[in-house]
């Protein structure tokens, strides 16, 4: 289902995979893949592709969806020699390929981009006993862009985190799957503290392990006085 907010639509394809177009055209993914996300789909319309950090880098989903002349915007952090499988760097993609920073913004065309930082709380209810925790600070990033005035927020792979909630942003796109990053709990009351235009949950339900009532996440950020909605 395609939700329309003012000036940008947003398609949620599964896992952290969305799809931001605005009415001049401009067309935004956010970590394009794993395969099954994109099964029957090679749209190779993408002009900016985000990559928040090496568990969401596929480089062949990326190339389903983006256009020759894309550019992929791909976190410091990401390393092919860590995923294994002869995955290809980044920087071999056929592409123009720019690495960011966490807490950095660009102006790129008629895009505005920005990064913030993305990580678990060794400290925390993602944490091992002995604090090691799936997505460690300085391994990945959220990103902010504004297309046609709207901005459009994904955190990343993180825990909601009190940089987020200074956040000036029309669409907020959080992770409610639990496990590996926020849970619905969690991400309703960061909506909560943002109180953005609209909120679009994604990461989850693609698996077992990010298990999420969708329809109690609604209720609980409707309660909030936020306006959010489903695209399942």
């Amino acid at each position: 289902m395609t939700v329309r907010f003012d000036a940008v639509t947003v398609d949620w394809l599964g896992h952290a995979t969305v799809r931001l177009e605005g009415q001049t055209g401009a067309v935004v993914y956010t970590d394009p893949g794993p395969e099954r996300v994109l099964e029957g789909l090679d749209p190779r319309d993408g002009d900016l592709i985000l990559v928040s950090h090496g568990h969401h880098y596929d480089p062949d989903a990326i190339r389903r969806v983006a256009r020759d002349d894309a550019l992929v915007v791909v976190h410091e952090s990401v390393d092919a020699s860590e995923i294994g499988g002869g995955v290809e760097r980044p920087e071999s993609l056929p592409f123009d390929v720019e690495r960011v920073r966490t807490d950095e913004s660009f102006v790129l065309g008629p895009l505005d981009l920005f990064t913030t930082p993305a990580y678990n709380d060794p400290a925390g209810p993602r944490a091992d006993a002995d604090g090691t925790v799936p997505h460690p600070e300085g391994r990945g990033c959220g990103f902010g862009v504004t297309i046609d005035g709207i901005t459009a927020f994904w955190p990343g792979g993180t825990d909601a985190l009190p940089r987020h909630e200074s956040l000036a942003i029309d669409l907020l796109l959080p992770p409610i799957g639990g496990s590996a990053t926020m849970d619905r709990h969690e991400a309703a009351s960061l909506a909560g503290e943002i109180r953005p235009d609209l909120v679009l949950p994604v990461h989850y339900d693609t698996n077992g392990a990010l298990a999420a009532d969708a329809e109690a996440f609604v209720v609980d950020v409707a309660t909030r006085g936020v306006p959010v909605v489903l695209d399942e």
